[in-house]
């Protein structure tokens, strides 16, 4: 469907930097080697860079209050989140980094795969924290593993005065779903559909899918591209991507970063490339990878890639 040049997103932190013998632990998760070892994170991103990813995601998915606690959070938050952003732009701005762009992550405040414990009326404050501290460094933004709409609503109010682009990439319900006949839906039960019209609705540059299994995004890159291409009339249409996780079968009442979950070990590299491929033929423009998809997979979806553009 697609005849643009696909964008290759980076692929997950935490399994590179356990890779890499950084400082990794619960509670602070990927957020542990901002506090005691950075190097680790820009070692990181040097490395996805290298494999060929145009756009190098900030460590700031663990600069949460579950991961790194309220005070801390509060005295520390903003400070963290400048030097998560200033190691990414280090990594872009390289020579190796050359051309690529850097995203400013905006997790779920209250909790991953958690929609349940949305809290509207504590989001700005919370968000206010990291926008600040990424807002130098970052060339666009993105509300990331998002589980329901209201939260990405608040990631638009929140970079609205930025000035800067945003996507969205949405975590999808891979627990209950059946891939042969249910319609795609976000882990609060909100259709696919519905957060198309919101992407739509909201000016976003990219909408996307993320921090699921591959197997149920191809279906959710169909009814996003279903939406916009019935429903934009003369609106700006956002690209679409995906960005899966190696995560095996999930246990429903488990939140993400719980624990430090069971890797796939059948999904290689050309397997995973073999699911992009599905992806860009439904109608995505950027993929990347997620908890799990390492450097060499990013390499081989770059080289795929870019040989065809």
């Amino acid at each position: 469907m697609q005849s643009q040049r696909v964008m290759i997103l980076d692929g997950g932190m935490s399994r590179e930097l356990i890779r890499l013998e950084a400082p990794f632990r619960q509670p602070e998760w990927s957020a542990l080697a901002l506090l005691e070892a950075p190097r680790f994170v820009r070692k990181v991103h040097d490395g996805f860079a290298a494999a060929g990813a145009d756009v190098i995601t900030t460590n700031t998915y663990a600069l949460v209050p579950f991961h790194i606690g309220e005070e801390r959070f509060r005295d520390r938050g903003e400070e963290l989140a400048a030097l998560a952003g200033r190691l990414a732009r280090e990594t872009a701005d390289s020579d190796a980094g050359r051309g690529k762009r850097v995203a400013g992550s905006l997790p779920p405040m209250f909790g991953s795969y958690e929609p349940q414990l949305y809290k509207p009326e504590l989001v700005q404050e919370r968000l206010a924290v990291l926008v600040k501290g990424l807002g130098p460094y970052i060339d666009l933004w993105l509300g990331e593993t998002l589980s329901l709409i209201a939260e990405a609503e608040a990631v638009r109010v929140a970079i609205h005065d930025s000035g800067k682009p945003l996507w969205i990439a949405f975590t999808l319900d891979d627990a209950r779903a059946d891939t042969a006949s249910a319609a795609p839906r976000l882990r609060s039960g909100e259709s696919v559909a519905d957060a198309a019209r919101w992407a739509l609705d909201a000016g976003v540059e990219a909408l996307l899918f993320n921090c699921s299994q591959p197997e149920y995004m191809d279906a959710a890159v169909k009814d996003a591209h279903d939406v916009f291409s019935e429903e934009s009339g003369a609106r700006s249409v956002p690209l679409i991507g995906v960005y899966a996780n190696a995560f095996q079968a999930k246990d429903t009442d488990t939140a993400a970063n719980e624990s430090i979950s069971e890797t796939r070990s059948e999904l290689t590299p050309d397997l995973y490339l073999d699911f992009a491929q599905r992806w860009t033929s439904s109608g995505a423009t950027i993929v990347g990878g997620c908890c799990g998809i390492g450097c060499e997979t990013i390499a081989k979806m770059s080289d795929t890639f870019k040989a065809k553009s």
